[in-house]
């Protein structure tokens, strides 16, 4: 018996994504157009663009998940008000490379960042159908869904370790 591979599933196999604060305004226009074609073209959750003053701030972290070097997701984070306290949001991973599982590096190394910087808790806002993932990946529910943005999300959070800490 003889299996046909397509390049998809061979990609699937052998895809290793590798996430990174964004380096330079090319990658930034990456992370951004990224954002753009999830939040506001597919969900519809923004008009017009999804930026707000937290793309601005100097403490806000801009991540990039690429395969072979094409950018396929984002995620970013930053301090919020209270010690140790980070927030994560806008994970957009580009809907042909969902089955690539850019999703969990994603989430990792917004959660590892932030814990190397002083984090000690993250919080987001999750859309409800991605609760179980993140449940999977170790976060906790914070509280009763909520409208955000227009739609129902989920609170969670983290509790933010180093390999110290182990």
């Amino acid at each position: 018996m003889r299996t046909t591979t397509t390049t998809d599933q061979r990609l699937r196999r052998s895809a290793q994504v590798v996430c990174s604060p964004v380096a330079d305004q090319a990658q930034l226009a990456a992370h951004h157009r990224i954002r753009h074609e999830v939040f506001v073209a597919e969900q519809a959750l923004f008009t017009g663009s999804d930026r707000d003053d937290h793309d601005a701030s100097p403490q806000t972290v801009h991540v990039l998940a690429t395969i072979d070097g094409e950018p396929v997701g984002t995620v970013r984070l930053f301090p919020i008000d209270g010690p140790g306290l980070w927030q994560g949001d806008r994970l957009a991973v580009l809907p042909r490379f969902r089955v690539h599982g850019a999703g969990a590096p994603l989430v990792r190394f917004a959660v590892e960042h932030a814990a190397r910087h002083g984090g000690r808790r993250m919080i987001a806002h999750i859309q409800l159908a991605n609760v179980v993932f993140f449940r999977r990946l170790g976060w906790d529910l914070a509280g009763p869904v909520e409208d955000y943005l227009g739609a129902a999300h989920q609170p969670m959070a983290i509790a933010l370790t180093t390999s110290s800490d182990w």
